[in-house]
């Protein structure tokens, strides 16, 4: 099986150098190429065209917004993951408007860097944990007076069907903690006081039909 190429576009070389250690430690993947801003990295991939981009959202010539959605133009196959250190929701949308297909704080890369790759490649969008509940306040809501995101829904509709935090946090790919985060959210929202109340408030609403 061949590996899962992956590009690294940051200016800083000894952050580069880091996650190049991080991935060079993980079966599958390959790092094929390496830019110092965006206008190199977009020379670089009329070279070479990797599956994945990791990508800083703050380097020079070129930022990483502009430059991913030069790459999202050019190339529409290649996924770009971006890392900042900036923890706006604004940077965020932007990210998301830009068509980044994960979104990793800088630091989180040591702990999470494995799950963005993995949870991108298999076609889903990543965002670091700390950002999370920020992603799915973007979408839009089932219908119109239902406070919940998307995801705050997923986590109803699963909690209903008696799935664990640990459950609930490897099928949508997030920590329990943001699972827990986002169940604290809920209860807020809906000014439910317990597990009781919450499960009959999926029912009433149908979350756990199958088109929930």
């Amino acid at each position: 099986m061949s590996a899962y190429t992956i590009v690294l576009a940051d200016d800083h070389a000894m952050f580069r150098k880091g996650v190049k250690k991080i991935i060079g430690e993980i079966a599958g993947l390959e790092v094929v190429g390496e830019a110092g801003d965006g206008l190199e990295l977009l020379e670089l991939l009329k070279k070479t065209s990797p599956e994945l981009i990791i990508l800083d959202i703050s380097m020079p010539n070129l930022r990483g917004l502009e430059a991913t959605r030069e790459i999202k133009k050019l190339y529409p196959e290649i996924k770009v993951l971006l890392l900042t250190m900036h923890k706006k929701k604004e940077f965020l949308q932007q990210a998301m408007a830009a068509g980044a297909d994960g979104f990793l704080l800088k630091e989180d890369a040591d702990s999470e860097l494995f799950q963005a790759i993995k949870t991108i490649r298999q076609g889903n969008r990543f965002v670091s944990s700390l950002l999370s509940a920020e992603l799915t306040d973007l979408a839009l809501t089932k219908n119109h007076g239902d406070p919940l995101t998307n995801r705050e829904r997923e986590v109803v509709k699963l909690l209903a069907e008696g799935k664990s935090s640990k459950e609930i946090a490897d099928l949508l790919y997030i920590s329990i903690f943001t699972v827990r985060r986002h169940r604290d959210s809920i209860m807020r929202k809906l000014n439910l006081k317990n597990l009781a109340s919450l499960i009959k408030y999926a029912l009433d609403r149908g979350y756990t039909a199958d088109d929930a």
